[in-house]
């Protein structure tokens, strides 16, 4: 589907963020996730669709997303650019847990192969982590699939922060 150039987000903000620190690595991910979320996201609320029967005329992007854990649920707080309201969408965080826990694995491996200085594994660390982040996406493509248009770039992107946040939880 082709998406208008106004679906995208101009804004992510993680609700939460100042309440805890992550380690360098988790960092450097949230904040290279988000910039390029900015820079080059498709995302486009089904509500704000023209061709969606009785959704009324389509909410313009760009969008802001606030991006949160609550009770269990990932929740997707999409607003326009001056705060108002186009939706709010949880899921289920349980179908995301075991690719989430193999994420801080592969996270912790890292950490220690960069302390002791292995290339070699630095290197397989980052293959997975790439494998990984397809999956990922693939999921969140899939369980957002009938509400939130996105592109697979933009998945990997925000599964990146899916597993920032159940770090912080």
């Amino acid at each position: 589907m082709i998406l208008p150039p106004d679906a995208r987000l101009a804004r992510v903000v993680l609700d939460g963020e100042a309440l805890t620190r992550l380690s360098p690595i988790l960092e450097a991910d949230r904040a290279q996730a988000v910039a390029d979320l900015v820079s080059g996201s498709r995302f486009a609320p089904m509500a704000a669709k023209p061709e969606r029967a009785g959704a009324g005329p389509p909410a313009p992007g760009p969008y802001e997303l606030h991006l949160s854990v609550w009770e269990g649920r990932l929740v997707f707080d999409v607003r326009h650019l001056d705060g108002a309201k186009v939706m709010v969408l949880g899921l289920a965080l349980g179908p995301f847990r075991g690719l989430i826990k193999d994420y801080k694995l592969l996270v912790d491996s890292h950490i220690k192969a960069m302390e002791e200085g292995r290339e070699a594994r630095i290197q397989a660390i980052d293959m997975g982590r790439r494998g990984l982040h397809d999956e990922g996406a693939a999921l969140l493509s899939r369980r957002l699939d009938g509400k939130i248009e996105i592109d697979f770039e933009t998945a990997r992107r925000l599964f990146t922060l899916v597993c920032v946040l159940h770090t912080r939880v």
